[in-house]
Parts: C-alpha cells; structure tokens; sequence
C-alpha cells in the first residue's frame, strides 16, 4: 500500500542515520538505494529496520565511518526498562524510546521517543541501549564471519 506518515517518518530516520556513517564523499555523483521491506512487525520495527539498513551498507561493502545498531527500549508503567520489546510489550508501555547506536565509542546518532519520560528515565533507557548495543555489534561479528568463512 500507500506510505503514510508513520512510514514517511521511519523512513526520514532511517535515511538520516545511514547518511550519518555513510561515507558519501568517496562516490560522487553516485545514488544508493536501501530497500527494506516489512514482511511482518513482532515489535521493535525500527530498531530491526536499522540493524538490517546496517547489515546492507556492509554486506554491499560501503565505506562507513562505522558501523551502527538499532536498540529499542520500552519503559513500563512501573518504571521498568525492556530491551527488544514485542507488539504487545509496546502497546502495554509508558514510553518507547528507539536509539541508533554508533560502535565507535557508542555515540548516539537517531533517537526517537514515543510517550512520556523523564530525562533521568531516558538517559537510564539509553545507558540499556549502549550496553545492548554490544551483543548486537558482536552479531554483526559473528554473521560476516559465517558468510565469508564460507566462500
């Protein structure tokens, strides 16, 4: 279907972080196109958005100034951060809170809230998203060792 606002603005994000590590400079007069397609939402779109528009950029062998990851955080109603919430745990939730995540020195890149929180609780949200990021960039590790161990 017809993209509406909520993928208009997903997109934005998405365009904006990639840009951030993309090193552009190095292919002028060059268009890159990212394509990702939503087969089904189990919650934390974004942040999966963001890891595979990662994945891509390396897979495809761009220049980047570093790689990036995607953490998406929920914050229940009694304060209680999740990581990698599902549909449900979003919909059940105070305040989501989507972070991009560079690996160098684990910089902020995009962050995007949904709901109310306080500064305290999202500096606490991203403290979560930082220390997650990890596993992620250790996923990225292993899965580009499996594919090119194999050719």
């Amino acid at each position: 279907g017809c993209a509406g606002v909520l993928e208009r603005s997903r997109e934005q994000l998405l365009r904006q972080t990639c840009e951030a590590v993309l090193l552009g400079v190095l292919h002028p007069r060059t268009a890159i196109s990212l394509v990702l397609q939503v087969l089904s939402d189990a919650g934390s779109l974004l942040s999966c958005c963001l890891n595979a528009a990662c994945m891509a950029l390396l897979d495809a062998g761009l220049p980047l100034t570093a790689l990036f990851c995607g953490v998406t955080c929920a914050l229940q109603p009694d304060g209680s951060i999740l990581l990698d919430p599902t549909a449900r745990q979003e919909q059940e939730a105070r305040a989501i809170l989507t972070f991009a995540i560079a690996s160098s020195e684990k910089k902020v890149l995009m962050a995007t809230t949904k709901g109310s929180c306080s500064v305290e609780e999202m500096q606490q949200c991203l403290a979560a998203a930082q220390r997650a990021a990890d596993t992620i960039f250790q996923f990225y590790r292993d899965s580009v060792c499996r594919r090119y161990s194999k050719s």
